[in-house]
């Protein structure tokens, strides 16, 4: 893979881990409006968010994501 492919690969994928992030934290708030904060779906939506963060983090300590504009928690 040459160093464009590689990084339109990886643009790519930050930009679906940033999608997947505002969707895990727009359904929680739908189930948190709704009262359902205590089940299973969104105990699962917790984990997958935490599992985001934790990758948004590292693409950040590393310098490939830019801070500005970024969501609080992220």
């Amino acid at each position: 893979m040459d160093k464009e492919s590689r990084l339109e690969a990886f643009e790519k994928m930050l930009a679906a881990v940033q999608m997947d992030y505002q969707s895990t934290v727009t359904k929680m708030a739908q189930l948190k409006a709704a009262g359902k904060e205590k089940t299973a779906t969104c105990r699962q939506l917790m984990g997958n968010k935490l599992e985001l963060q934790s990758i948004l983090s590292r693409y950040r300590v590393y310098g490939l994501l830019d801070t500005e504009g970024e969501s609080p928690g992220v």
